[in-house]
């Protein structure tokens, strides 16, 4: 009875939910402190974000650029998705130890597993630099000079706020659309290891099929570490280091979540295009979407087809997979909902009314009248060749692992080719023996550089590396490059299959696989020790590499004009928009800066008839479990744990072990990983995902369906401490539950729990 007039309240609360719009930064907000006060915030502005004293934006990080993680404990333990640090457990993981598979657990600091080139970046300080950027632009600049002056200045005020005194690193970023700018000072650490990473059948329960979806039952987490050197400054990896001691980590709260609590978002969400045209998006929906898919598509087949035949493969590919996959099924889900949702037409509504605001004042016509016609003129212009530039990076330089390395080693054998040929002009030029030495000493030491960057990339390139899967890779995509995209925006080596090989890509393929010394280890080992220009040139893959990326650079040369069209429309439409509407608090675009997102935990009506509750629990991973299906295989291990329902601390008032929780935060991609925080600041979950309904939400937030997917901090602790056994980990952690929570006695039965409930 207590649990059906739960789900009734869900039911009579999830009526006036709305998703709250905007990704703020914490510099600003006092402009939204009032209404995050009435649903519920506990803290002051200060205790959120603060320069001078501990805040919580100093227990946030940018996990190696591409997510967000949070300290939670005071020795450095950070908290962030599985899909997040996928790659560095993958690193670690053979035949013999498969932590993708089993997962892994560090008992002590000693196990920890450091992670070369991953590093996190602690927010110092932002800054609005906008009036001394704006003050050096003028209305008669191009496009061009405007963003060159943009981009001088911006480098002398970074410049001032990172120094060699005080190590950190700075940029200026654009916001709205070039309206406004922002410094950004960051303190990196270097120093990241590997604590704890659940088996992948927890970590990515449900595979491609339940991704962006709810309801979900998904343990996406792991946990790292951050190291400093012995006096806590950040410090390259050494034995020597040690755990670092934050600023502020997050307590973990017990006490879960109910319809309606509060949640607050810290992360560095990637990119959205809120501000876009109904010409970008149809754009999108016609042309750019489909592509990609299409492409990634075939992509992603033949990898699956080579992953399932050997486990070596499955597991030296298995990140590069699930990078694919993710957002070739984001992209359907965009398109649909683009089109469910008639974000075109709500597009269009906007615009006629900004027309209509413009048309009405001769200062505005003066001002804003062009801003349309640019968007329109930009829009018929890219629309002839948008599909080709994404076959030049999808199917080509990204399509297969030999035309992205033998790119990148071209360039960095011309790079080497270059350096010599100037040294030996100067060392002609030298008057003395002593001056040529010098010269000698420097210019072979900017080659031994790029030699041993070069050595790095072998390494990286094959280990692992399967010849016939990218053999197959090559062909295939390189064949539908050719078959769907206009000849004058193919490239060059294009002709010679043509004529050589009869336009057949697979013939191409053995050829180029064969003849290629960039296709054997040890054939690039052995051409290193004596490098010869001649040969790169005449390498077909080198070739391939060569001009994909000379297609890639010209496109953007040959369409600067369009461009800048498309960048002045922008700059126009968004400042024109907030003229417009100027008691609308309009939020900025994501573009990877740290963002606070606020709102409520809330259920919601996906589409007529369905109901979707706020929680998921243990129950429901039994009821997906199918051991026929990769996606949905369940550990034995958990299987027990979760029939035996001793759940202890971490059950909810109703017995249940609550799995993933739903709030109307808005994020994007580049918020995985991010702490989902209660009204007094502490950790309540770890944000994942969006929700299928509301894929359009990067383009158009679709306020009564927008949803962030987290899975639960007590799921988290649950499996850290009675599916793993690690104990130690969750000992070093700070756990609160408030007086007037319900209390589930520690390792209670399930029965017992049901007959107190």
């Amino acid at each position: 009875m207590k649990k059906f007039f739960s789900l009734l309240l869900a039911f009579m609360l999830a009526l006036p939910l709305f998703a709250n719009e905007g990704m703020w930064l914490p510099l600003l907000l006092n402009r939204n402190f009032a209404e995050m006060q009435k649903l519920g915030l506990q803290l002051t502005p200060e205790e959120l974000y603060s320069v001078n004293n501990s805040s919580l934006k100093d227990a946030i990080v940018s996990f190696g650029g591409f997510c967000t993680g949070e300290i939670i404990s005071p020795n450095g333990l950070i908290l962030t998705n599985h899909h997040c640090g996928y790659s560095s457990i993958q690193s670690h993981s053979s035949v013999e130890n498969d932590y993708l598979s089993d997962g892994f657990w560090a008992h002590s600091y000693s196990e920890e597993k450091p992670n070369e080139g991953l590093f996190v970046r602690f927010l110092v300080r932002m800054e609005d630099v906008s009036e001394r950027v704006n003050t050096e632009l003028t209305a008669e600049m191009t496009e061009s000079e405007r963003d060159a002056k943009i981009a001088e200045i911006s480098k002398q005020i970074a410049d001032e706020a990172a120094t060699e005194e005080n190590g950190y690193e700075a940029n200026v970023k654009s916001f709205y659309h070039g309206n406004e700018f922002y410094l950004f000072v960051y303190e990196r650490y270097n120093d990241v290891r590997l604590v704890g990473a659940p088996p992948s059948s927890i970590g990515k329960f449900g595979g491609d099929t339940d991704n962006w979806m709810w309801p979900r039952h998904t343990g996406d987490f792991s946990l790292f570490r951050v190291y400093t050197a012995p006096d806590g400054s950040p410090a390259d990896y050494s034995e020597e280091n040690i755990p670092m001691k934050p600023k502020h980590y997050l307590p973990v709260s017990l006490d879960g979540v109910k319809e309606g609590d509060f949640t607050m978002i810290f992360g560095y969400p990637g990119s959205t295009a809120r501000y876009l045209s109904s010409y970008g998006v149809k754009q999108a929906i016609d042309k750019y979407n489909p592509t990609v898919v299409k492409i990634r598509d075939r992509k992603l087949e033949i990898m699956k087809k080579y992953m399932d035949a050997d486990p070596a493969t499955r597991i030296a590919y298995s990140s590069k997979y699930a990078q694919t996959s993710n957002y070739w099924k984001y992209y359907i889900g965009q398109t649909e909902q683009l089109k469910n949702n008639k974000v075109w037409a709500k597009k269009r509504v906007i615009e006629d009314d900004f027309s209509k605001w413009v048309s009405a004042d001769p200062a505005r016509q003066k001002k804003y009248g062009e801003t349309l016609n640019l968007l329109e003129d930009a829009y018929q212009a890219s629309d002839k060749y948008v599909v080709g530039n994404v076959y030049v990076l999808e199917a080509g330089l990204l399509g297969s692992d030999l035309t992205l390395f033998a790119f990148r080693f071209d360039r960095l054998m011309q790079g080497a080719f270059a350096t010599r040929e100037q040294m030996e002009q100067k060392l002609d030029e030298a008057e003395n023996d002593e001056e040529r030495k010098q010269i000698k000493e420097e210019f072979e030491g900017r080659v031994n550089a790029i030699m041993a960057n070069l050595n790095a990339q072998v390494e990286e390139h094959f280990a692992g590396y399967n010849k016939d899967m990218d053999r197959e890779r090559f062909a295939a995509l390189f064949q539908m490059y050719y078959d769907n995209v206009p000849k004058d925006q193919q490239p060059e080596f294009f002709r010679i299959v043509e004529d050589k090989y009869d336009g057949n890509f697979y013939e191409f393929a053995e050829k180029v696989y064969d003849d290629s010394f960039l296709a054997s280890k040890e054939e690039v080992l052995e051409y290193l020790e004596k490098p010869k220009e001649k040969t790169l040139k005449k390498d077909y893959a080198a070739m391939a590499g060569r001009q994909l990326y000379n297609m890639y650079r010209n496109s953007a040369e040959a369409h600067a004009e369009t461009d800048a069209k498309m960048e002045k429309g922008y700059r126009l439409l968004t400042a024109g928009l907030r003229a417009m509407n100027p008691d609308h608090n309009y939020s900025p675009d994501a573009n990877s800066t740290m963002r606070m997102t606020y709102g409520t935990v809330g259920s919601y009506y996906p589409r007529d008839g369905v109901f979707y509750n706020y929680y998921t629990t243990a129950e429901g991973i039994l009821q997906k479990e199918n051991e026929d299906d990769m996606e949905f295989v369940v550990p034995s291990q958990l299987i027990s744990k979760i029939e035996e329902g001793n759940y202890g601390r971490y059950a909810n008032s109703e017995g249940e072990l609550p799995v993933c929780f739903i709030s109307n935060n808005d994020i994007t991609g580049g918020n995985s990983g991010s702490p989902v925080i209660n009204g007094k600041g502490e950790l309540i979950g770890c944000a994942f995902d969006g929700n299928w309904e509301a894929m359009s939400g990067d383009i158009f937030f679709e306020k009564n369906l927008q949803r962030t997917i987290s899975v639960d901090a007590r799921y988290i602790l649950f499996v850290i401490d009675k599916y793993a056994g690690a104990k130690n980990l969750v000992d070093e952690m700070t756990l609160v539950k408030s007086d007037e929570a319900p209390v589930v006695e520690k390792d209670m039965p399930r029965e017992a729990q049901e007959v107190m409930n």
